[in-house]
């Protein structure tokens, strides 16, 4: 049974992140389970490369103390959750709207957004917050969402393993769009419906708006930042995956931009240190 002395706090921001990314994501690796012998879905369909939820779950549940079958139940998530915010809502249900269409290739849009965010940024963030809220980093506990095998085998993937993951995604990816003119443009305007549904799913975290400045701006404890600092750099997470879908998904142009994002999530990490 749990107690209202809570170990951590809803107006910690990782605590509201976590909870409200694992519907999205459970959501999507779902529909992509589901379709995942479709043409265009296939060639990058790789739960046991990519997928998320499993270590999100993992991570939610070290951050709130609890055995991982329990957090659904810990107090802090059926707080945020026990009235379901509309971002939240119209997230789910357009992943799910999607997977039930005729042809579901636009699914391949929220892999896009979401794993190409995660592997090129996630190793920047995975150090910070692992510095911000005091975790080992090296065990990968409350981290793991970040973490990556490599290709090939179940070992850890470094700087270079997560580059060629990324090459393999792209090479993927194209091909879906070589299925066709109609098949690329329906990936390329989910991918800007996808990050609109992000953007919206963040605003639900802006706790700017619903406590005073001088929380966020507390003093930290030894060896972490202030919550506010941290706070931008999960901002940085959103901004990237547009970055990612401004020029489309295939050629030189797209995947310059991803090293773009890349350079940058490295000048905002430079910045918080």
């Amino acid at each position: 049974m749990y107690t209202s002395e809570l170990p951590v706090t809803i107006t910690d921001p990782l605590n509201r992140l976590l909870p409200f990314s694992s519907s999205p994501y459970s959501a999507f690796e779902r529909a992509l389970e589901r379709h995942a012998t479709h043409p265009t879905l296939e060639p990058t369909y790789n739960p046991a490369l990519l997928a998320r939820a499993p270590a999100l779950s993992a991570d939610i549940a070290h951050l709130l103390q609890v055995d991982e079958s329990a957090w659904k139940m810990h107090p802090i998530h059926t707080h945020l959750c026990k009235s379901a915010p509309g971002p939240l809502t119209d997230y789910v249900q357009r992943i799910n709207a999607v997977a039930d269409l005729p042809d579901p290739s636009a699914l391949l849009a929220h892999s896009y957004v979401r794993y190409l965010g995660d592997l090129s940024g996630g190793q920047t963030i995975r150090h910070v917050l692992a510095k911000a809220y005091d975790l080992d980093e090296a065990s990968g506990l409350g981290v793991s969402f970040y973490a990556f095998k490599e290709l090939r085998s179940s070992k850890p993937a470094n700087q270079g393993e997560m580059k060629r993951i990324k090459e393999w995604f792209r090479e993927g990816t194209n091909k879906a769009g070589e299925k066709g003119i109609e098949v690329k443009a329906a990936v390329v305007e989910e991918a800007k419906t996808a990050f609109n549904l992000n953007a919206g799913l963040f605003s639900v975290l802006d706790l700017e708006e619903h406590f005073p400045e001088h929380e966020l701006d507390a003093a930290p404890a030894e060896k972490t930042f202030p919550i506010s600092q941290v706070l931008s750099v999960v901002t940085a997470i959103c901004l990237a995956h547009f970055a990612l879908v401004l020029t489309g998904f295939t050629g030189n142009n797209g995947y310059e931009k991803l090293l773009a994002a890349e350079q940058w999530f490295a000048a905002v990490f430079s910045q918080t240190k």
